[in-house]
């Protein structure tokens, strides 16, 4: 990366050799009027004097303007398309509707403690959602369908009940570690740690994996059933280069820009 006298960004280069360039304004702005990546293609900004970004150009000299109120919400979101959104709040700050330029508005309601309670979708769909006094979510209600949640004294999941009624249970340890999981399906799956927290062991319906760390606690390979599975593997830094699925014979390997 390079700094100009002031200390802003003015490029950054990547691993592969590729440049970013920033340009500004003036002396004093502090953020960028112009980016221009390794192809040269260029993007600009405008922004107001409290940082809000007022106009974004793309590279294909397309605008998207932005308004604002004078809390610093945007309000208004204008595309070159013709397409626009319009937001609205309410005096305590919280989004109340969004609006396009044809007229569909999405609304949402609050409870007094200020969660988000509902949503109602320009087609009239309600979805709903139910908390408990601690403001952690108990239910949800959409196209008639109700899913509910349990919580155990610190506050975790413990229990998900979804619309047809089947039940998802989940245990933890003493570190609020899962350790494990009743599926809707019925199956149960069961989870095994190190000492330092590291995933070792996983078993599900007789499938048992187990998962293998180098000594800087990066994933190095896993088996099911003693057959081996995956494999991760790492260049000199410490950077992901290759990931092998032995079981199907697939290999992705993995660049960075």
């Amino acid at each position: 990366r390079e700094y100009d006298e002031p200390g802003r960004l003015v490029s950054e280069t990547s691993r592969s050799g590729e440049t970013v360039r920033y340009r500004y304004d003036d002396a004093h702005s502090e953020l960028p009027a112009t980016t221009t990546d390794a192809t040269g293609s260029t993007r600009q900004m405008t922004w107001s004097r409290y940082g809000q970004l007022l106009a974004f150009t793309d590279c294909s000299g397309y605008q998207t303007r932005y308004e604002y109120d004078r809390f610093g919400q945007m309000t208004a979101v204008h595309r070159e398309e013709g397409i626009s959104l319009y937001r609205h709040y309410d005096n305590r700050g919280r989004l109340t509707s969004v609006k396009d330029a044809q007229g569909r508005e999405t609304q949402y309601e609050y409870n007094a403690a200020g969660d988000l309670t509902a949503v109602i979708t320009p087609d009239g769909n309600r979805s709903e959602t139910q908390y408990d006094a601690w403001g952690k979510a108990v239910s949800t209600t959409q196209g008639g369908l109700t899913r509910s949640m349990e919580y155990d004294a610190a506050g975790r999941v413990i229990s998900l009940t979804n619309e047809n009624g089947s039940h998802s249970d989940f245990s933890y340890d003493a570190l609020d570690r899962l350790v494990q999981q009743g599926g809707f399906d019925g199956r149960t799956q069961r989870y095994h740690y190190d000492l330092t927290g590291k995933l070792t062991q996983s078993e599900d319906e007789g499938l048992v994996t187990l998962w293998y760390y180098d000594e800087s606690d990066r994933i190095t390979h896993r088996t099911v059933n003693g057959e081996p599975a995956e494999q991760w593997q790492y260049d000199d830094h410490g950077w992901l280069t290759d990931i092998s699925h032995l079981s199907e014979g697939h290999r992705v390997a993995v660049h960075y820009g």
